[in-house]
């Protein structure tokens, strides 16, 4: 049975080559117990599986798209600031690739506590008028997630069209008739790509991680919070809950809006959304902060948001700041931040001291450690749990998002980042970097020769099965 999923692994699933191997050395080395975690975690995703994003064409979002396109590769494009110019390499590589043109925020809010960005949110959700369009990996039946939820029950009442969308799998702890108010009220909810057998194959991989609000067409909210009590720092175990994430106003919110109707289509059979000019209001895309909602994941044969993340660490010529709860990067990205480092950039890099799962946290030491040698810094977080994924680049250019700086992220779930071209924000999170790295503690060569040789060990196999994790 091994040598037959072996031969499956190599010759016809699309993986890298890391990755393949990494599943065999699993195969061999635990024969029946590496067969089930392959069921469980190994399997690719066929475009099949999912609907297709039926009955929604954006004319006018395509036509911009294309018209942009054509002007980057022609060399005929204008770009808006000075700054913008000095990335168009990043953003036509961002519009040629993906779905993603370059757009402006005439409004830019930037949140690092839940409590605000939730009051904030449910402002929004009461100033609504038309539409309501929520999406979260992680929706948790608790208090948040039932204020949350009763809010857009009163929002259906008066007429309001809501729609949320959750992960299958992340909103899994969600009893069956959470809902039930809220769809009576004229709400629609739809899970994203659910197991027909939960109990047995719960689907681990393949999720939509992505975070992302829109309210009426007008106002958007992207970044690293999902909807629950630990996000706003009301679960002991966690303790202070630290995240970053964008509240968005302007022509920027039509890139988000594209998103959540395909990824609404692809998982809501019966309720397919069709493009309606009430949806795309017209807003000022002509003043403000130049920015691009990129979007990446399994179906797609690059891995976008990771290339973001790659042109803008070689793009670095003073600083790096890099903030993430997993960093379990691939070659590419060790190397860029290696190279960086020993070419006299600032390179800096940020984790939990917290771990929430263990072995991922134990990769993650394994990668920060061995990026000690060629004079990157790195600090722990201890002021709770950091959440937060953000990299910041000379103090002019920063993505949020809610991809982490994984293997998972990059190649195996569903993730949507912001790409800002803009000092002026980009400073305000430079800072909070530098704030938070007052509650950090920095972790040295010296602090990793003192751990135990059990630590060290669960580091190094952590290390080695990296790729798959």
């Amino acid at each position: 049975m091994n040598m037959v999923l072996a031969f499956f692994i190599l010759f016809f699933e699309r993986k890298t080559a890391s990755s393949a191997w990494a599943w065999i050395l699993v195969l061999f080395f635990l024969p029946v117990l590496g067969f089930v975690l392959y069921l469980l975690f190994g399997k690719t995703l066929r475009k099949e599986r999912l609907n297709r994003p039926v009955a929604y064409d954006n004319p006018d979002f395509r036509e911009r798209l294309s018209h942009q396109r054509i002007e980057l590769q022609e060399g005929r494009f204008a770009p808006p600031s000075p700054l913008a110019a000095e990335w168009q390499d990043l953003i036509q590589m961002n519009a040629i690739r993906t779905d993603a043109p370059l757009s402006k925020a005439s409004n830019i809010q930037l949140f690092n506590d839940g409590h605000r960005k939730f009051e904030a949110l449910f402002e929004d959700i009461r100033q609504a008028r038309h539409h309501i369009h929520l999406q979260y990996f992680i929706l948790n039946d608790d208090g948040l997630g039932r204020r949350l939820v009763s809010l857009l029950t009163e929002k259906a009442r008066q007429g309001v069209k809501v729609l949320v969308l959750y992960d299958a799998l992340g909103s899994s702890s969600l009893p069956k008739h959470f809902f039930d108010e809220f769809e009576k009220s004229g709400g629609k909810t739809a899970a994203f790509l659910p197991a027909m057998l939960a109990s047995i194959n719960p689907r681990f991989n393949h999720r939509n991680h992505r975070k992302l609000a829109v309210l009426d067409g007008a106002v958007g909210y992207i970044g690293g919070f999902n909807i629950g009590d630990e996000y706003i720092g009301e679960k002991k175990e966690f303790g202070y809950w630290r995240d970053t994430h964008l509240r968005l106003e302007g022509g920027i919110v039509h890139s988000l809006q594209n998103r959540f109707f395909i990824d609404w289509n692809q998982a809501a059979e019966h309720y397919p959304m069709k493009y309606q000019e009430a949806y795309f209001p017209e807003l000022d895309d002509c003043k403000g902060t130049a920015m691009q909602i990129v979007a990446s994941g399994p179906l797609e044969m690059h891995e976008d948001i990771k290339n973001g993340y790659l042109k803008m660490i070689h793009h670095a010529r003073q600083s790096i700041f890099l903030q993430t709860p997993y960093f379990i990067p691939d070659k590419s990205i060790m190397d860029a931040l290696r190279t960086a480092s020993l070419g006299g950039v600032d390179v800096q890099l940020m984790i939990p001291h917290q771990a929430d799962h263990v072995f991922v946290h134990s990769a993650t030491l394994a990668f920060a450690r061995e990026l000690l040698e060629d004079g990157v810094k790195v600090y722990s977080y201890k002021n709770g749990f950091l959440h937060a994924k953000t990299l910041v680049v000379d103090g002019q250019a920063y993505s949020v998002g809610s991809a982490n700086m994984d293997v998972r992220s990059f190649s195996l779930n569903f993730e949507l980042n912001a790409f800002v071209y803009d000092a002026e924000s980009a400073a305000d999170m430079a800072d909070l970097f530098r704030h938070d790295r007052k509650l950090s503690v920095e972790l040295t060569e010296s602090y990793f020769k003192e751990q135990h040789w059990i630590d060290k060990t669960k580091q190094n196999i952590a290390k080695l099965v990296s790729p798959i994790l």
